[in-house]
């Protein structure tokens, strides 16, 4: 009889468990608003645009701008507005290393992490939330970026020339590159998250997941100078070669590779020492992206929460 009473209550009570349980969009949802309420991606992000903005106030410094706006090669638009994009996948790849450690590594060094847990989420289903969370703030981040970026162009056009028509006749090919240059700093920034979230889930702490990911990417590039002095010394082509498997220099040139045009703004940073195109470029950053995200995956389903 007392089973026959107890049965639905004991169902009643798992029905609402099962409600009491965040939804995967709630925990995204809670994710960002947890950001949002940080000073410090705020800060960063201050820092982000005064650092993307300064290079168009000093245009205004230097003689023949008006020159090369008007000019029939389209100069300003592919040797002064890509230092804009340039700026923005550079610093806004470290805002978004800031935000993803601490989405990620500040739940583990809090101990907030083991709350959460014990309403029921799933370890993956939480880290899985926390990256599209932070995949949602990396694509607002871009979008502020550009659009400070045309304000600021569009501004300085019509000032020094006059007019827009400069911009307005710009031809399909100019909007392509653009085009081109905005998904690789779309690739730069995925890579960029999935790195973060790998080193923030291996260091189970702020601290650590924030000072690996800062690090990485110098790193990267100072590896390319340590390399190409190493091949001086050797003579050996393996050493130029190595440095074509890195993932920091691939993304530098990726642009550049993209929209086949060369200069140091299309390849922000040491590229390559040897000749690649765009499609080794592309399945480097693909292969270290699958391993990061494989990498954080495995180490939060194996791995317990001891914090």
């Amino acid at each position: 009889m007392s089973t026959i009473i107890t049965s639905p209550a004991l169902t009643n009570q798992q029905h609402s468990l099962r409600l009491l349980r965040p939804s995967f969009f709630g925990l995204v949802r809670g994710e960002i608003f947890k950001v949002v309420r940080q000073w410090t991606p705020w800060i960063a992000l201050v820092l982000m645009l005064g650092i993307i903005g300064l290079p168009f106030l000093l245009f205004f410094t230097t003689s023949g701008l008006k020159e090369l706006i008007l000019s029939p090669h389209y100069d300003y638009f592919y040797e002064r507005m890509p230092i804009g994009f340039a700026l923005l996948r550079a610093f806004g790849g470290i805002v978004l290393v800031v935000i993803t450690a601490r989405i990620i590594g500040q739940e583990y060094s809090l101990g907030t992490i083991r709350v959460v847990l014990a309403r029921g989420v799933g370890r993956v289903q939480l880290l899985l939330a926390k990256m599209t969370a932070t995949a949602l703030l990396a694509l607002a981040l871009v979008t502020i970026g550009l659009l400070e970026i045309a304000l600021l162009s569009t501004v300085q056009i019509q000032l020094v020339a006059g007019s827009l028509n400069p911009l307005i006749s710009l031809p399909a090919s100019v909007w392509h590159d653009f085009g081109l240059y905005l998904l690789a700093i779309l690739l730069s920034m995925g890579a960029t998250l999935l790195m973060t979230t790998a080193v923030s889930v291996i260091f189970h702490s702020l601290a650590g997941a924030l000072s690996a990911s800062i690090i990485w990417f110098p790193i990267d590039n100072m590896l390319v100078l340590m390399l190409s002095l190493i091949f001086r010394l050797t003579k050996s082509d393996f050493w130029l070669n190595v440095t074509a498997y890195l993932l920091g220099p691939n993304l530098n040139a990726l642009a550049g590779l993209l929209a086949q045009r060369s200069g140091s703004i299309w390849q922000f940073g040491f590229g390559p020492q040897i000749t690649v195109d765009s499609t080794h470029a592309l399945l480097v950053a693909l292969v270290y992206s699958l391993i990061f995200a494989a990498v954080a995956i495995i180490f939060t389903w194996k791995r317990d929460v001891q914090e």
